[in-house]
């Protein structure tokens, strides 16, 4: 029987300048749907999996726009909750050259944002899960949300349903100090860890990366030793991975991967990429590690296959990283511009 994932967090509203426009030049936007937890389960979804989307939608138009792009990619919706007031938004300013990529957020308010942690019945959500991802986005939109998200996972170790938390930290969120109050009470219950850049540090108080995102790939060794204080910390953590990169410009970047698995590393090949679009790329990397969950790969295919997936979502515009497996394999056969390790 096919394992099933339930993602849990807020899809929005993505309006974009046109034309690559800064905002304050735009009089016109593209509008689109993403969000982190979202994007994990369209791409799972189209690469053959079964993935289930938990949110709060309005009852409103946005709120059946957003509904019909999640089922148009085949991602099971029933479980969505509906009503409150608005649909979260987010404006997303495509960088260029030294000009790095913008984000604001209009998300205060929203249905996701004021459901209450009671609205959320754990027993009939998980009921038929064997995966519960979420990343850290979803417990710094509010007090509750971060309630419902420990109700749930206490309920997923109960019920040996694996727990993935993408620590995913927004500094225009929360602060490190509130994050890693939650991640103390949250890691107890974590099986699958994601790290990337800032995250180790921010999330956890753990010292891995030094800030300097143009040698992200050279600082490997403390990368490791990070994700070794992971496990040593929390010993239900048994896989960490993490994304490492040497950004040269917002189009122009180096980026590898490494896993921790059951006290093993792996490590991907280094890929020399031009960036189209730069966002979503750490959502498209947790769900090709699902992905290898799901299949039984062994970590090299696993942190291979997961990186791939992310290099080939900075080649799409919008949040949805919109591949198949076949075309994610294409790339770790060929390596795209992959240079050697």
């Amino acid at each position: 029987m096919m394992k099933k994932v339930l993602t849990f967090g807020e899809m929005m509203l993505r309006l974009k300048p046109s034309e690559n426009k800064r905002i304050l030049q735009s009089d016109s936007f593209e509008a689109a749907y993403g969000g982190a937890e979202a994007n994990v389960s369209v791409s799972l979804s189209l690469q053959g999996d079964q993935a289930a989307y938990l949110t709060k939608f309005p009852s409103n138009l946005l709120g059946d726009s957003a509904l019909g792009t999640l089922r148009k990619f085949g991602v099971d919706t029933h479980k969505i909750l509906r009503g409150g007031p608005r649909l979260g938004i987010y404006f997303f300013e495509k960088g260029a050259s030294v000009r790095g990529t913008n984000v604001v957020y209009d998300r205060a308010g929203s249905s996701f944002a004021m459901a209450t942690a009671a609205e959320f019945d754990w027993d009939s959500l998980l009921a038929d899960a064997d995966y519960f991802y979420f990343s850290g986005i979803t417990p710094a939109v509010s007090p509750e949300l971060q309630q419902a998200v420990l109700t749930a996972v206490e309920y997923c170790q109960a019920h040996n349903i694996t727990v993935v938390y993408d620590m995913n930290f927004r500094g225009k969120m929360w602060t490190p100090a509130e994050a890693q109050a939650f991640s103390e009470k949250v890691m107890p219950y974590v099986n699958v860890c994601l790290a990337n850049d800032e995250d180790f540090e921010a999330s956890l108080g753990i010292k891995a990366f030094d800030g300097d995102m143009a040698h992200g790939i050279d600082q490997k060794e403390s990368f490791k030793a990070g994700m070794q204080e992971v496990v040593k910390r929390y010993p239900n953590c048994h896989t960490v991975a993490s994304i490492l990169r040497n950004i040269h410009s917002v189009e122009d970047s180096q980026w590898s991967a490494l896993l921790l698995r059951d006290g093993q590393f792996y490590e991907s090949s280094v890929y020399q990429l031009h960036v189209y679009e730069g966002v979503a790329s750490g959502d498209a990397f947790g769900a090709g590690l699902l992905h290898g969950f799901l299949h039984g790969f062994d970590g090299q295919e696993q942190v291979d296959y997961a990186i791939a997936a992310s290099v080939l979502k900075l080649t799409i515009s919008g949040d949805l990283n919109l591949v198949s497996e076949p075309e994610i394999r294409s790339i770790m056969k060929n390596g795209g511009s992959a240079m050697n390790r």
